[in-house]
């Protein structure tokens, strides 16, 4: 891998999962992304902390093209996301093939999007079936598997608005495993619950990065971050400040922005 788009605090291996090469977003006048280079490996645990407004969310949804990135590329396994190359020109992808692309990538989002006329295990099958093919029967059998994965076996048949915040997020990420992805993204997936419920939401995510899920989780839950993460980058206006390994980002960082930020978080949750 050249050192040209090797993120920061990447540390030299194979070819990674994920590569970002000069990504920029604006919305209108509004520069949201301004110039990330990021690469993840396979099995990385990668946690983006950072202020409200710093991009982070964009930053995902440009991974697997729910945004189109104004300049740069995304790459996964290697393969240009979005876009492809026709006579030397970036050229936009059919629907077909980005959707196809995104079966790689899963992403689960603050709100929980159930769909409320459907049973925990019927949202689940969903994806299975309508876009992988797979049969009733198989896709009820892996539904089952991953509500057991998720400690809801016991809510299956049970309908979204009779679960708690907590369950729906779980059924959520049941959801989006179902896809098999190769890459989870996670975007501050315990924002909208109440407090008591977000350990078993964080427990669930503990338990795929144990397993060796390749995960990007964008995250205000500070112990979590530390514990789990293989390295994490601090963002701000658009930009990566500092990355690098857990215990010197949130112990000893470099930057005085990363600095002031991660102080009036960690002093914020010592007292909430």
């Amino acid at each position: 891998m050249d050192a040209e788009h090797r993120g920061p605090g990447t540390p030299p291996g194979p070819a990674p999962l994920l590569r970002i090469a000069g990504l920029h977003k604006r919305f209108g006048d509004l520069a949201v992304l301004k110039g990330i280079d990021l690469t993840v490996a396979a099995g990385e645990k990668l946690t983006i902390i950072g202020p409200s407004g710093s991009g982070k969310t964009t930053l995902l949804r440009c991974i697997n093209h729910l945004e189109k990135p104004t300049q740069g590329h995304v790459y996964i396994e290697g393969e240009l996301v979005g876009e492809r190359m026709v006579d030397g020109r970036h050229v936009e992808m059919r629907d077909r093939e980005i959707a196809r692309l995104r079966t790689k990538v899963g992403m689960v989002f603050q709100r929980f999007y159930l769909f409320p006329h459907l049973t925990a295990i019927e949202n689940i099958m969903v994806g299975p079936l309508r876009v992988l093919k797979m049969s009733k029967a198989d896709a009820r059998t892996l539904a089952l598997e991953l509500l057991k994965k998720v400690g809801l076996a016991h809510k299956c048949d049970v309908y979204p608005e009779r679960l708690s915040g907590g369950q729906q997020q779980r059924v959520a990420i049941a959801r989006t495993l179902a896809m098999r992805p190769k890459l989870m993204l996670f975007d501050e997936v315990t924002s909208a619950l109440d407090p008591e419920l977000i350990g078993e939401v964080l427990n669930v995510m503990r338990q795929l990065a144990a397993e060796g899920m390749t995960m990007i989780v964008v995250t205000h839950e500070m112990q979590f971050a530390e514990d789990v993460s293989d390295r994490v980058i601090f963002m701000d206006d658009g930009l990566v400040v500092e990355a690098g390994a857990p215990h010197k980002m949130f112990r000893a960082p470099d930057h005085p922005r990363t600095r002031a930020f991660l102080s009036a978080v960690l002093d914020r949750q010592a007292y909430s």
